[in-house]
């Protein structure tokens, strides 16, 4: 429930405004480790990587890989390890493949193919499709959405609209700029934009939580990246946090 929140997040940060020329914030190889806590326990440990640029369909490809995994601790309520692969054109503006595999005590082996040339998305789970969804210009999935988030201009306080989806439902959100806010995590300090999405159109978990509410914090500068991930729903309220940067100088 924890990691679907954060891509369901995530997938909303992807309604800010596109830079005009294509910029990449972030390095093959980069690696970020959070941790998750849930009220507080110690609940899990999420990382996001940059893989090597690849191919899907002829065309070329970044590639993004998240895996989670709760604490044994958890494992007793409710055990998670999952994997998720997306692929999206370079410039993260469509995109092209998007993978989930799950395993504990849901079990999922979800892929979703995106057809532009007929506009449509298809979503499967264990080789079970779905009826096809119609694709809206420029849909991103919810993993991609984050590194979609790291090429924009966060100096404007304008939040527009953006497709995403996860081969069910396509979904419109909304994004605000709070201000920024100097954090320190793990005894590393960062300069951040704090940033509060609209989670008006988000169903599942939030829909019994008139309270529901989100707040993330990105860092102040050319890289964006994600930093603290803050929300209250209707399952309670949990904190993931970096733990780790690769790349951080």
């Amino acid at each position: 429930m924890m990691i679907r929140t954060i891509l369901i997040l995530l997938s909303l940060m992807a309604t800010l405004p596109a830079t005009d020329a294509y910029s990449r914030p972030f390095q093959d190889n980069e690696r970020l480790k959070f941790k998750i806590r849930w009220g507080l326990i110690p609940a899990g440990e999420v990382t996001i990587e940059v893989q090597p640029c690849t191919m899907i369909d002829n065309l070329p490809a970044d590639h993004f890989v998240l895996t989670a995994r709760t604490y044994p601790v958890v494992d007793l309520i409710y055990k998670l390890e999952e994997r998720i692969d997306s692929y999206v054109y370079p410039d993260t503006s469509r995109s092209l493949l998007y993978k989930k595999k799950q395993t504990g005590n849901s079990q999922r082996d979800i892929i979703v193919t995106f057809d532009w040339q007929q506009g449509f998305v298809q979503y499967s789970n264990f080789g079970q499709k779905d009826e096809p969804i119609k694709l809206l210009p420029g849909t991103i999935d919810p993993l991609s959405a984050l590194y979609f988030i790291r090429q924009q201009d966060l100096s404007s306080e304008i939040a527009i609209k953006r497709p995403v989806t996860d081969g069910r439902k396509l979904v419109m959100g909304n994004a605000s700029i709070l201000g920024r806010e100097r954090l320190t995590l793990y005894g590393k300090t960062y300069e951040t934009i704090k940033l509060e999405p609209d989670m008006q159109d988000v169903q599942g978990v939030f829909t019994k939580s008139k309270d529901a509410k989100m707040t993330i914090w990105v860092t102040a500068d050319d890289r964006k990246m994600l930093v603290k991930l803050k929300s209250k729903v209707v399952v309670g309220s949990f904190v993931a946090e970096l733990v780790e940067d690769n790349y951080r100088q």
